[in-house]
Parts: structure tokens; C-alpha cells; sequence
């Protein structure tokens, strides 16, 4: 090749080579339970990795795939979908910025206005790849073109006889307009319907030539994740007025952006927006794809369907469902009534009615279902009724990720979701659902195949709000459950559960745990979690002891006539913590021999312990590689920085104790441990939060508020 010019690949290769750098940002299904390291150290050979970084950070890959845009325009037209593939909305104006990008402002360009100038513009670029001489020599056929297509995209404004509206002196020609049932039509079913007109009238008047499709320049299609999990406002030195009434995130805005994303698939919201969650927008997120293919009640009560109505419906029949929702947080009104209009309007049952009409009524309407999400987030969504919550869950049949913690969900919700016959739980979290009853929860994960496939399962509690369970729910569960039985479980909370040492007894080994959480059980001893832990979890790597244990509570005991915690008893715990749960779990046997070079590793995986934040303060700067890393709120963890995933050249993953000092991954740790708190919101071990956007679970990663829910956050 001639030096000196670009090398061009094929459009395929292009396309491949932006799809693995986008695939290079999403984290992997094996992770390391470490916070991402940012910082450059190669590439891993394997999974589990903590270093090398299991995947890039997303500015990276971002950075990389704008980069591509700037080459030539075919690598602009490779990585173009690939960088508009996932948005977040960090800053207020970039959300305006992206408002204006993606969604159509009806009142600046008319329907009429934008149909014309794409005809005019299709056309050209037709007759300027038309195979036929005669169709580029004959005089005005772009005008005849134009005037094809626009009569084949076209229909009359009233097909009602003219003598039926008015008199024969005032009669005129009724003016055409463009077949758009919508007042407000997405941009790119304009360009489709376009597009599938030049195909028809050039086939028909000159059959063989060949047609580009017409290009959306509307990055909207291109959309398949959107979140606003780093959206705030604080900080703008907005009024209070300017906060009220001028809002950047809009319900209008929301809803004008998502008619332009057809295939949308995961959507994050939270309390920073919630107020823009009204009822159009849950329409235009649930009622996509199967919803709107003539199954449900979209029309519940009206005889007649409206253009706009039934416009809306067929656009969204060619959008994707959406596969993931997050409503973290989202408490306002407006979100909370919204729901429940939208409950009311599509998934309860229709109003009693007498006689014939009412069995009428009840043969043409079936109940609306959405089969496509896998994975819905409703963590704190704590204002929504019980009567609104339970059909609103129940309408995900296909379920595999569910997150009710702190909402209002009762035992009559577990009760008819465990006899769903399609729901396949892998990932569940009910903490701090204070309606729930022991029995309930018993019943659920015993008797219902709906959770029989559970990795993951989290029934946090605290002192505010304790565990429903009892001693009896409790062993009743461990020795029957079937996620218990087939040894599958690689997450499990059962924080102030009433936990004896008889019901770890009787407890199956769970040799696939990797995040245990024990915290707020008083009477459990330290000696019953390390026996419990070398005999039946070894593979733990992560442990909560939060005010768990006598041993460990630094005097702090409710029974006690004086319940403060003083420097002796301080010293006392942490005694305790390397005598009783450090020294037996994370060192060593000691070990002697002439013969053999071969390292003698721990009993058990064990190297992040999550203690209170009274006995954090009495470990003071740690004893050896063990350091105390704070979050970004109140939770902290006494980490061993010399443990570590370490995927080694050429090698397979390890999980190496014994790391130098000069190691990158333990330096890195040993930063997070001197910034004292002034970390990311990221930051952390055994979340609190599941992850739902990229089903992950409550082994998944996240930062942003997101982040600051699953680490920071005690609750």
C-alpha cells in the first residue's frame, strides 16, 4: 500500500473492534470484592483480579471510543453506537445539553417541517447512488422523486365526504398532511417510514437499483443504558424558588428523551429526580415492546381509542422492554402517585360492573404483564402502599433480581410470589422490611421453587429494625431451605438474626461464600463464627461483625447500668479480634521442614472484618498488614492490605497473602487506608444495596449515590 494513506478496514472489523472496547469497561461476572483500582498495571490473564483491574474504568473506554471518532468518517459511523451505548447524567446543564441532542422540540420544528426537509434530503442522496443512467439524466426526477415519495407518506387530513361538512360554495380541497397519528411522533419512526418509502417508489418505477437506507443522525437509537445515579443539584446556590419551579429534570424532558431511545433497556432514578417520574414517563418506560402489542388494558374504560393514543402504541410496539429498573430512593409524591395511577389504570382488576357487560368486559381483557424485566430495584421506596406494591411486582413474571429492602412489602406479597410459576429468584434482599413476619420469610425460602436457585440473599437488620426471625425460623431455614441445601450461596446477610451456635450446627457447609454478614448479634460468641467459618465457609473473604459478640462490643451492652465504652474494655475487644478471629482464620499454621519449600496457607479466606466504629478507633493504625479503610460515611473495615486476587503473568488468579510491601495492589490499599474517609462513594466491601442496572447483584460494584447507598450508608 502507497505509504501515506489510511488504511481502510472493513465496516464489520470496525464495528468488532469498538464492541470489545466498549466490553472492556463492563465489569465481569467473577469479581474480586475489591474497589476498582483506577491506576494503569497491564492486563489480567484471569478472573478473579484486584491487579491488574479486572476492567477499565469508563472514562477510559470513553475516551478511547471518542478518540475513534476523530479518525475518518467510517470510524465515526463504527464507534458512534458504541459511545452513545450507555448514558449518565452527572451535571445539570450536560443533561440539558443531552436534552437538546436527542429529544425533538416540537414547537421549533413542525412535523410538516422535518418530514420535508429528510424527503428532500433522501431524495437527493437516492438519485445520487441510482444505478440507472436514465433515472440521473431524465429532467426533474429528484422533483418527481420527491413528489412520490411525499404522496406515499401523505394522506388527507378527513376522509369524510365533503358534502357531509359544508355547503357547496365553501367548499375547498382539504389540505394533506402526513400520516402521523401522534401530535408528537419520535424522530426516528419519521426516518423509518421514510426510508421504507424511497425503498417502495424507487423499486416500483426502477426495480434492481440499489438504495441506501437513510441514516437517523439522532444519536437516540443508539441508547441502551440511561441513569442518573450521579445527578444532583447540590451546590449550584439555587433558591429555593429556582429549586421548585425551575427544574432541570423535568417529567416533559424525561418523557421527550425516552421517545427517542426505542431501544432503551435499563433505566437508574433516584431521589435526586423522582419528582420527573409522573405517569407519562412510567408509560413510556413499561408499556414498550410485548405491553403495547394488544395484550393488557392499555384503554381500560374508553370505547373508543384516540390517535394519539393509538399512535403512542404503535411506536412503542417497536421498542426493546426494558430489562432492568432501579427506583432507588424515590420517595416524592409525584413518583408515588404516579405509580399508583399507573397501578390503577393497568394492573388491578376492572371495577366491579353488573350483568352481561361485566362478563363482556372480563373476556376481552387480560391482565398486563411485562415479561421482559429481569431486574427491579425498589430499596427504599418506602411511601408506596402495600395495595399498589404487590400487583406492581407481581406483573414481572421473569423476575431474577429483586431488591424490596425498606419498603412496605407484607407476607401476602411473598406468599402470592412464591406461587408464581415463572419467577426464578438468583439475587433477593429484604432488609429492614419491618411488615414482614419470621413465618413469612420461613415459608418463602422453604416451601417456594422460587427461590430455589438463590446465590445471593440478604435479610439485613439492625437495632432500629430487627430481624423478624426466630431461633426456630431460623434453623428451620438453614437445614431446609433449598438454596441452603444445594451449596450455591455465594452472599448471605442475616444481621440480628437470632444466630445460636445450635443453628450453625445444624447449618450445611456453604463452601461457595465468599460476604458473610453477622453483625448486631450480641450473643453469638467470637469462637462459634471462627469454628462456624473453618468448618463450613472457608471461602469467606468478607465478614460484618458489627456490635456482634460480647468479646467484641467494647463494653457497650444494653444491660449494663453504665453502657459506655471505656479504654480498658477497648483494649479488651481488640485483643480478642486477633486472638479469637484474626490469628485462627488469616495466619498460618506454624509449620517445620527440612524437605519442603511449599507455604503453609490460612485455614480460611478471611481478610476484610467490618467492625463498629468504636473499636476501628481502638485498632488505631492496625497491627501489621491489617488497616483500617474507611468509607465515605460511617461504615469502615479493618482490611488485610498483604491479601489480594492477583491475576500473575501467564499464570492463573490467585489469592495471594503474602504480598510484598512494595506491591502495587497492597500500595494501593494503603492509600485508601490514609485517606481516612475521603474516598469515592464506591469504596467498600459486602454492599448493602443490590446492583440491578448491570445484574450483578449484591456482589456488584457501583458509586455515585448508588455507591454511597450500598457502602456508605449504615441503614
Amino acid at each position: 500500500m502507497t505509504p501515506g494513506y489510511p488504511i481502510e478496514y472493513p465496516s464489520e472489523l470496525q464495528s468488532a473492534i469498538c464492541a470489545q472496547i466498549y466490553a472492556a469497561c463492563l465489569p465481569p461476572e467473577e469479581t474480586s470484592l475489591d474497589p476498582l483500582i483506577l491506576s494503569e498495571h497491564g492486563i489480567p490473564t484471569s478472573l478473579p483480579s484486584s491487579l491488574p483491574p479486572s476492567h477499565w474504568p469508563e472514562p477510559v473506554t470513553r475516551h478511547a471510543l471518542s478518540s475513534l471518532c476523530l479518525v475518518n468518517h467510517a470510524w465515526y459511523e463504527a464507534a458512534k453506537p458504541w459511545l452513545w451505548r450507555k448514558l449518565e447524567v452527572r451535571l445539570p446543564r450536560s443533561w440539558l445539553s443531552l436534552v437538546e441532542e436527542i429529544a425533538w422540540d416540537h414547537e421549533e420544528e413542525t412535523v410538516d417541517k422535518v418530514m420535508e426537509e429528510t424527503v428532500r434530503a433522501a431524495a437527493r442522496a437516492a438519485m445520487a447512488s441510482a444505478a440507472k443512467p436514465r433515472m440521473l439524466l431524465e429532467a426533474g426526477a429528484e422533483q418527481k422523486l420527491e413528489e412520490s415519495i411525499l404522496d406515499s407518506i401523505r394522506m388527507p387530513e378527513d376522509p369524510i365526504p365533503l358534502e357531509l361538512l359544508s355547503p357547496m360554495a365553501s367548499r375547498e380541497p382539504s389540505p394533506r398532511r402526513f400520516r402521523t397519528k401522534s401530535q408528537s411522533p419520535a424522530r426516528w419512526e419519521l426516518v423509518r417510514s421514510i426510508s421504507d418509502a424511497i425503498q417502495n417508489v424507487i423499486h416500483r418505477n426502477e426495480p434492481g437499483v440499489y438504495v441506501p437506507t437513510i441514516g437517523d443522525p439522532c444519536p437516540g437509537r443508539h441508547v441502551r443504558h440511561l441513569d442518573f445515579n450521579h445527578f444532583r443539584t447540590i451546590g449550584m446556590r439555587r433558591s429555593v424558588d429556582e429549586g421548585v419551579n425551575s427544574r432541570f429534570v423535568t417529567g416533559d424532558r424525561v418523557e421527550a428523551i425516552l421517545k427517542e431511545m426505542p431501544n432503551l433497556t435499563e433505566f437508574g432514578a433516584t431521589e435526586y429526580m423522582d419528582g420527573a417520574l409522573t405517569l407519562p414517563v412510567l408509560n413510556e418506560l413499561f408499556l414498550r415492546g410485548a405491553p403495547s402489542r394488544g395484550r393488557g388494558r392499555p384503554s381500560r374504560g374508553r370505547a373508543l381509542i384516540s390517535d394519539v393514543e393509538e399512535g403512542d402504541r404503535e411506536r412503542r410496539r417497536e421498542c426493546l422492554e426494558l430489562e432492568a429498573i432501579d427506583f432507588t430512593g424515590c420517595v416524592s409524591g409525584v413518583f408515588v402517585n404516579a405509580l399508583t395511577e399507573f397501578v390503577a389504570t393497568h394492573l388491578l382488576p376492572a371495577e366491579s360492573i353488573e350483568g352481561d357487560d361485566r362478563l363482556a368486559r372480563l373476556s376481552l381483557e387480560e391482565p398486563l404483564v411485562f415479561p421482559g424485566l429481569r431486574r427491579l430495584g425498589l430499596r427504599g421506596v418506602k411511601s408506596v402502599l402495600p395495595e399498589t406494591l404487590a400487583p406492581f411486582v407481581m406483573a414481572f413474571p421473569s423476575l431474577t433480581h429483586l431488591d424490596l429492602s425498606g419498603t412496605r412489602v407484607n407476607p401476602e406479597l411473598l406468599q402470592t410470589l412464591g406461587q408464581s410459576p415463572s419467577v426464578r429468584l438468583q439475587s433477593l434482599a429484604l432488609a429492614r422490611c419491618v411488615r414482614l413476619s419470621g413465618q413469612s420469610i420461613r415459608s418463602f425460602l422453604i416451601d417456594s421453587p422460587v427461590c430455589a436457585a438463590l446465590r445471593e440473599l440478604n435479610l439485613y437488620g439492625d437495632m432500629t429494625f430487627v430481624s423478624p426471625l426466630t431461633e426456630e425460623d431460623l434453623t428451620a431455614i438453614v437445614s431446609q431451605a433449598p438454596c441452603f441445601l444445594s451449596n450455591n450461596l455465594v452472599y448471605l446477610d442475616l444481621s440480628s438474626a437470632p444466630l445460636t451456635k445450635s443453628v450453625l450446627d445444624v447449618c450445611r457447609p456453604l463452601s461457595k461464600l465468599r460476604s458473610l454478614g453477622l453483625s448486631y448479634i450480641p450473643d453469638l460468641s467470637t469462637k462459634t463464627i471462627a469454628s462456624f467459618i473453618i468448618d463450613k465457609a472457608p471461602n469467606v473473604e468478607v465478614l460484618t461483625l458489627i456490635n456482634t459478640s460480647r468479646e467484641l462490643d467494647c463494653g457497650m451492652r444494653p444491660d449494663l447500668a453504665a453502657n459506655v465504652a471505656t479504654r480498658g474494655s477497648v483494649r479488651q475487644s481488640c485483643f480478642a479480634l486477633h486472638s479469637d478471629i484474626i490469628n485462627p482464620l488469616c495466619v498460618p499454621l506454624f509449620s517445620f521442614s527440612l524437605t519442603s519449600d511449599k507455604k503453609q496457607l490460612p485455614p480460611t479466606n478471611l481478610r476484610v472484618i467490618e467492625l463498629s466504629t468504636i473499636l476501628l478507633g481502638g485498632l488505631g493504625a492496625g497491627a501489621g498488614s491489617w488497616r483500617i479503610i474507611k468509607s465515605k460515611g460511617g461504615r469502615g473495615w479493618y482490611v488485610d492490605t498483604a491479601s489480594g486476587w492477583v491475576a500473575e503473568v501467564e499464570g492463573q488468579s490467585t489469592l495471594r497473602r503474602d504480598l510484598e510491601p512494595d506491591h502495587p495492589l497492597r500500595l494501593e490499599l494503603g492509600k485508601m487506608s490514609d485517606a481516612n474517609g475521603n474516598v469515592s462513594s464506591g469504596i467498600g466491601w459486602h454492599a448493602r444495596k443490590m446492583e440491578i442496572l448491570h445484574g450483578q447483584g449484591m456482589l456488584g460494584r457501583e458509586d455515585g449515590l448508588y455507591g454511597a447507598v450500598s457502602f456508605a450508608y449504615q441503614g
